[in-house]
């Protein structure tokens, strides 16, 4: 099971250098902020052993409206107009820009997966599902995956399937809140049961490995507290 289980933390809590003999992928969380430059992304690159994967967060201006609060660490200043007019993938200008943005970090890094993780406030409305349909079928991606993740209750089972198989997406869940819709394209997010500040039990971690299917390639990221050892303690287990 090991070869076609990818594990790592969504973003770094050790040196780039440690965490590279660690783990072998990353989820960089950098480029859903304010992506780095793109000469900064390729010496990461270049840091790295070839084989060694990163994915790359979409920048939030593709999925979140200007009102997120994520929108503080944002350096650029938007005009009364763009800000209208980001975030829930709407045909516009500054989407299209964030989304080119996202591809070039994605080329820079030879990143395979590019996650869109959704605010709670984007609900499977008719509008908000027209735009997916645009987005998703105008946008160039290659051999990317393309890994979807929707948040809050009002996203139900069968919804999230139709969108997922129609635009070859990969269903991402944090396993232990629901199921994914998805299960011969496993790409998991540990945030911690009832908050991120959660330590997993080894017993838990195992019950994780079970989840995952033994002939599929699949993505494990910790974004807890503890997520370096329990990632760490993860990969023993699968190991």
């Amino acid at each position: 099971m090991s070869g076609k289980t990818r594990i790592g933390t969504s973003g770094f809590r050790v040196t780039k250098e440690r965490y590279a003999e660690m783990f072998s992928t990353v989820e960089i969380q950098h480029t859903f902020y304010q992506p780095p430059q793109i000469k900064t992304l390729e010496r990461w690159r270049s840091e790295v052993a070839d084989d060694f994967e990163f994915a790359v967060k979409a920048w939030q201006l593709i999925t979140h409206e200007a009102k997120s609060p994520t929108y503080k660490r944002l350096k650029i200043k938007l005009t009364e107009e763009e800000t209208a007019q980001t975030g829930r993938f709407q045909p516009t200008a500054i989407v299209r820009q964030a989304w080119e943005t996202t591809l070039d970090c994605a080329k820079a890094l030879k990143a395979k997966t590019i996650l869109f993780q959704c605010p709670a406030s984007f609900k499977p409305y008719e509008e908000n599902l027209l735009n997916l349909e645009k987005f998703f079928s105008s946008v160039e991606r290659g051999k990317l995956n393309f890994a979807f993740e929707p948040r809050g209750a009002s996203w139900d089972d069968k919804t999230v399937k139709d969108v997922c198989e129609r635009f070859d997406l990969w269903h991402t869940v944090d396993p232990f809140e629901k199921p994914t819709q998805t299960p011969d394209k496993i790409y998991y997010r540990l945030h911690g049961r009832g908050g991120w500040r959660y330590k997993y039990e080894r017993e838990e971690l195992e019950e994780l490995a079970a989840m995952l299917p033994a002939d599929k390639i699949s993505y494990v990221f910790f974004n807890n507290i503890q997520m370096t050892e329990d990632a760490g303690v993860f990969q023993e287990i699968v190991g």
